[in-house]
């Protein structure tokens, strides 16, 4: 009877193996029963769970987006049309987002993407990229440096025979002396050098169960039987020889390919009976596969980092229609959590190649976002005034102050002139004319047309200076773009971390008490070198930063108060230790306790106690304001530890930081910090408005 039982091994190692062989040029990578095949494991993955595929298929999408765009504003020309150019042909038969879906559905599936790098003549520009299949790629044996300078590709590594791999340079911008490059990257995977793997990696067994399992069904149809049973025969008893045959004719009959039922036979001297059959039975089999289907499918959606099935298609039992507030908000924590991540990876590798070609625009994707279940923005906002759209996706009507600067930020100039926009009404230029810090407008001839700008003159409207506010001084002194020594290993919004808990210095603590220093000293690459060495509590190989950033499934709209515009604009990363400075600076006066200009930017801290007296329903405390659309991400850098002896594993360092803050002794106050105030109580006010 074994045969005809599941067998489930949760020990079944699907860790991917990396090994070189001697006489291959390429390193090996794949499993004990998949030898140098582990892409193809993933992809014979995907094809035979049915769950585990509704999420690559849904998450990729997601990565994806909608399309890419590419901001118009305050920009060059000649960089757009070039940037636009390429975008609408990034090959010969296809658009750069056509590109990206392919990519975006490697990237989820393998943890990798690779894109094949084509130079123009002359090797001063990339004319063209592809996408290339991750399965079909292998990393050659790294250089001295530690670095893959060829990669190898096959249309087959079964068959490497009849399918000979052949090298292809790695992408490297300061050799171009191939004119085709590969280019393959893909997230930090731990203990992993050469090659990448997929997030849900961990939850590859639980796939493998599902799909022997479907395999099990299946078999079950397939056979004559569907069970276990014994069959009697009463009419004598054979030889062995006979019985053999008997035995292996009802098997070629009745049973499949691959046995998932199976029979006893037994024989008897009564010559007036007939054949009995009888089923054998398993006790409650329907509940058993119902469990273990229920726990599978659990256990693929954690691995994925999935917190509703319903936003990935899967069935739920409280039906799509009235799941309308846990899709919102799984597909925003799911967008913040997992799709960003993904995406930032793909932009900064779009933005090398953007720069290569003197087109370093920043580009965006149009995010899927599930506004509502019955309509789509489009339509929305076609059909509908603003406050009814704002009211549809459950936000307050915007403020007289508000819808002000909503009108100014949207306010559509028609040219320039002497460095100063004109506009088509007189009532734009009013408008900007409150910005610049002037009253009314004048006049001036444009092409043929009248056209107004800001200000009573023309003299008081391009000679005004205007003085930096304490905001736009904040931003350029603390603002920080990260240098290319450090690479961002993890991203994710901040949970349980107080104001005062130091987590780049835990961090980094953490990380010298696991490694030795080689004689030279420090293993900062920045630092000044140093003979006598340097003391390991000063080698910081982490950084911990944060972004402000928005919640994209609250708002199509674009930021509508100076403090998030100009937050959002700068695209700046910060220290805590900063942001807490912005506690006693005016950044976002008007907003704290009273109308106060000063409170905590960071701490997203009600302050109940405080402020029980308060009558004022319009106070708020954090962020840009009530209904404000923002929150801080986390954001962890690494740099390379030279002269270091040891290896660290930066997820178990991170891990144990994570937990040190969450334990931290002082009382916890920020778990609002990742919550944009829209979605607080009484939507970011201190009172009911």
């Amino acid at each position: 009877m074994k045969d005809s039982i599941i067998s489930i091994n949760l020990e079944t190692s699907t860790a991917p193996i990396v090994q070189e062989v001697r006489g291959r040029d390429y390193i090996e990578y794949g499993t004990d029963d998949w030898r140098n095949l582990y892409p193809q494991f993933l992809i014979d993955l995907y094809y035979n769970s049915s769950t585990h595929a509704a999420i690559i298929n849904g998450t990729a999408e997601m990565i994806a987006g909608e399309d890419l765009i590419a901001p118009d504003d305050d920009v060059n020309l000649d960089t757009y049309v070039k940037l636009k150019k390429f975008m609408r042909h990034a090959n010969s038969k296809e658009s750069l987002h056509q590109v990206i879906k392919k990519v975006a559905f490697d990237f989820k599936l393998q943890g990798a993407y690779a894109i094949h790098i084509i130079w123009n003549r002359d090797r001063t520009e990339i004319a063209e990229i592809y996408h290339v299949p991750v399965e079909r790629v292998r990393a050659g044996r790294p250089n001295e440096m530690g670095k893959v300078d060829t990669y190898y590709i096959s249309a087959d590594w079964a068959n490497t025979r009849t399918h000979k791999p052949y090298p292809i340079a790695a992408f490297n911008t300061n050799d171009r002396t191939s004119g085709s490059q590969l280019l393959y990257t893909g997230a930090y995977s731990p203990n992993m050098d050469i090659y990448h793997t997929p997030d849900y990696l961990a939850a590859c067994n639980w796939a493998l169960v599902d799909q022997r399992v479907a395999e099990f069904h299946l078999n079950n149809i397939e056979n004559g039987f569907s069970g276990s049973y014994f069959i009697s025969f009463a009419n004598g008893v054979p030889t062995a020889e006979e019985r053999r045959q008997i035995e292996q004719s009802l098997t070629d009959k009745f049973t499949g390919a691959k046995n998932s039922g199976k029979f006893v036979l037994t024989f008897s001297d009564d010559r007036t009976r007939t054949p009995e059959i009888t089923p054998i039975s398993v006790s409650d089999a329907d509940k058993q596969y119902l469990a273990l289907q229920e726990l599978l499918v659990q256990n693929i959606l954690t691995g994925h980092r999935v917190t509703s099935k319903t936003l990935l298609g899967i069935d739920s039992t409280n039906g799509f229609s009235s799941n309308t507030d846990e899709l919102i908000n799984a597909a925003n924590f799911y967008q913040n959590t997992v799709i960003r991540g993904f995406q930032l990876n793909i932009l900064d590798t779009l933005q090398t190649i953007f720069s290569v070609n003197n087109m370093d625009l920043e580009v965006e994707f149009v995010q899927l976002k599930p506004i509502t279940v019955q309509f789509d923005s489009k339509t929305i906002r076609e059909v509908t005034t603003q406050d009814e759209i704002r009211e549809a996706i459950g936000l307050a009507p915007l403020e007289e102050d508000e819808a002000t600067v909503e009108q100014d930020v949207k306010l559509a100039k028609v040219g320039m002139i002497d460095g100063e926009p004109v506009f088509s009404t007189i009532e734009e230029a009013e408008a900007h004319a409150k910005t610049k810090g002037c009253t009314g407008y004048h006049e001036h001839e444009l092409e043929g047309k009248i056209v107004y700008m800001a200000c009573d003159g023309h003299a008081e409207a391009t000679e005004m200076k205007v003085e930096k506010t304490e905001l736009q001084k904040f931003i350029e002194d603390f603002g920080e773009d990260m240098s290319e020594d450090w690479e961002l290993i993890e991203e994710e919004v901040v949970d349980g971390e107080h104001q005062d808990f130091n987590f780049e210095e835990v961090l980094n603590q953490a990380a010298n008490e696991k490694l030795e220093l080689a004689s030279t000293g420090t293993a900062r690459p920045n630092a000044r070198s140093s003979q006598d060495g340097t003391n390991k509590s000063d080698n910081d190989f982490y950084k911990v930063r944060y972004v402000y950033t928005k919640d994209n499934f609250l708002s199509q709209e674009g930021e509508t108060r100076e403090f998030c515009r100009l937050m959002m604009a700068a695209k700046k990363i910060y220290r805590k230790e900063d942001i807490v400075r912005l506690n006693d600076i005016a950044v976002n006066p008007g907003w704290g306790p009273r109308g106060a200009a000063t409170y905590s930017i960071w701490l997203a801290d009600q302050h109940e106690e405080c402020c029980k007296s308060l009558k004022d329903s319009k106070l708020e405390l954090y962020k840009g304001g009530g209904n404000c659309h923002h929150f801080w991400l986390r954001q962890i850098y690494k740099t390379s530890l030279r002269g270091a002896k040891s290896k660290i594993n930066s997820n178990q360092l991170i891990s144990y930081t994570k937990a040190r803050s969450e334990g931290f002794t002082a009382e916890k106050n920020d778990n609002l910090v990742a919550r944009p105030p829209k979605r607080m109580k009484n939507n970011g006010f201190l009172e009911p408005r």
